[in-house]
């Protein structure tokens, strides 16, 4: 279901969109280097876990709602056999929240079993599910990767793997990160655009793609390289290596800025760039073009802790005029002034405006000694609606801060995001109808300022039309029915020879 604009109602907030992994080992049992890859990547989809193994003869699945330690015990991995398979978490960007969408997503069909996992989100998925229907396909979920499963085994049962797999990627259009499994064959795909991460690791005994490196850093292994845009990557049978397919080349990438802002673990390699090292030096850039002098820079646990450093180093360097700083001049002081109650959810998913309001509280702790009589400067990485930045500003000056200046380690998010983020819709972004001035005035900081999307791509070593900006630009660089592009870009035109009923 979706609103005026194509978009597909979402939860109030903004969350991470899924993790894909995929193995290929050398005679070991894939189910727990699975599972433990799944672990790593938890942060990026806690409603569901699934993973789909295969042993030679056939395919064994267990997919349920729930985080990854809930989902699976011993009794399940112990009966996902094979050394070949795919896993999922998911937090849902296209489809119901229950367990029909939860992934992998199976399908059995004449030219054998077929698993898939997808990290994005398609924009013509409607268009090809009516016509897939047409012709007798059944669908049992909402979601587009059942759409993009049945339209690869309707390839396959025509053409080759890679054939197949290229033909469903001239008919799908939008975001995807996909790990499949052909009975026992694992792949990997990204979409043309390359707008979600995928990277392919070697481990001991075999390889693996995952969403990001850090689920190859916990299996022991090596990060190999990314998958590049528009590339299907098959792994060997029983670990021997990769084989390497280009499909499509595209001018120019759409890789996710967010990602290294706020989604992916500080830990992970993404597009060749340690997240970590980008979130600090995007506090640098914070500093240089909106540093201000205060007694002390703190983070917003966890999520501005990158930021504050960077931001912190470089105040140690230059004033916030862009002079060289005296050498008994140790600039602003780095100080963690807010500890997180880690057991309490995250505010945007309480389901009223009292308790988003009150979670902030329960959530963030001050330290007063920090904080007391002392002009303060506190980083995140966005501002969604303002309603937790306005609690937090309101929770400093409680505590006895002079002045709180609230700075932010990207732009500002001016729209929603269709390529599977789970994001507010316009009308409740802050930032769609209000100057930055006056979002500063609604959350009574004494000065707000944000990074700038040049500064952006300059941190990311990118040109700003090989990035996805969509969110803060308005600009999308996929065609979506209402919204304006970045580029020349059109989704694939399915008007044409009508599908045959299958045999």
């Amino acid at each position: 279901m979706t609103d005026g604009r194509g978009e597909t109602p979402r939860r109030t907030g903004m969350t991470e969109k899924c993790g894909v992994v995929g193995v290929s080992l050398d005679g070991r049992d894939a189910a727990r280097p699975l599972y433990y890859a799944l672990y790593a990547l938890q942060h990026r989809g806690q409603e569901s876990a699934g993973i789909i193994t295969h042993d030679g003869f056939q395919q064994h699945s267990h997919v349920d709602m729930g985080l990854v330690g809930d989902v699976f015990d011993e009794r399940d991995l112990d009966t996902l056999n094979g050394w070949a398979g795919i896993g999922h978490v998911r937090y849902p960007t296209a489809g119901s929240v229950d367990s029909s969408c939860a992934q992998p997503f199976s399908v059995s069909f004449k030219s054998g079993s077929l698993g898939l996992s997808h990290n994005g989100n398609l924009v013509n998925a409607d268009e090809i599910r009516e016509e897939l229907a047409a012709v007798g396909h059944a669908f049992t979920s909402d979601g587009d990767t059942e759409v993009i499963a049945h339209d690869l085994a309707r390839n396959l049962l025509e053409e080759d793997l890679v054939r197949a797999v290229k033909r469903t990627m001239g008919r799908i259009h939008g975001s995807y990160a996909l790990t499949i499994s052909h009975d026992d064959t694992v792949l990997g795909v990204r979409d043309p655009q390359g707008n979600r991460p995928l990277c392919i690791g070697k481990i001991d005994d075999g390889y693996i793609l995952a969403s990001e490196s850090a689920a190859i850093d916990t299996l022991d292994g090596e990060l190999v390289r990314d998958v590049r845009p528009g590339e299907l990557v098959v792994l060997q049978e029983n670990g021997a290596g990769y084989d390497s397919y280009q499909l499509v080349e595209n001018k120019n990438t759409a890789h996710c800025f967010f990602e290294h802002v706020y989604f992916a673990r500080p830990d992970s390699v993404i597009d060749e760039t340690l997240v970590y090292e980008a979130r600090r030096n995007l506090g640098r850039k914070l500093w240089e073009e909106s540093g201000v002098e205060t007694d002390v820079v703190m983070p917003v646990p966890d999520s501005g802790r990158a930021f504050a450093s960077g931001y912190a180093d470089a105040a140690t360097e230059t004033t916030a005029d862009g002079d060289l700083r005296d050498e008994d001049d140790d600039g602003v002081e780095f100080a963690e002034g807010l500890m997180k109650n880690r057991y309490v959810g995250r505010t945007f998913i309480m389901p009223t405006q009292d308790e988003r309001e009150r979670a902030v509280r329960l959530k963030l702790n001050p330290i007063k000694s920090t904080i007391e009589g002392k002009t303060v400067t506190v980083i995140d990485d966005s501002i969604v609606r303002g309603t937790t930045s306005t609690q937090l500003v309101q929770l400093l000056k409680d505590c006895g801060a002079e002045e709180v200046h609230v700075r932010i380690g990207a732009p500002e998010i001016v729209a929603p995001c269709y390529m599977g983020i789970d994001m507010a819709t316009r009308e409740e972004l802050i930032a769609s109808d209000k100057t930055t001035e006056e979002i500063r005035d609604t959350i009574a900081a004494d000065s707000l300022a944000y990074l700038s999307t040049d500064s952006v791509a300059e941190v990311l070593g990118k040109e700003r039309i090989d990035l996805c900006l969509g969110c803060v630009t308005g600009e999308y660089p996929y065609d979506i029915d209402g919204e304006e592009t970045d580029r020349d870009v059109r989704r694939p035109d399915l008007g044409g020879q009508p599908l045959q009923a299958d045999d």
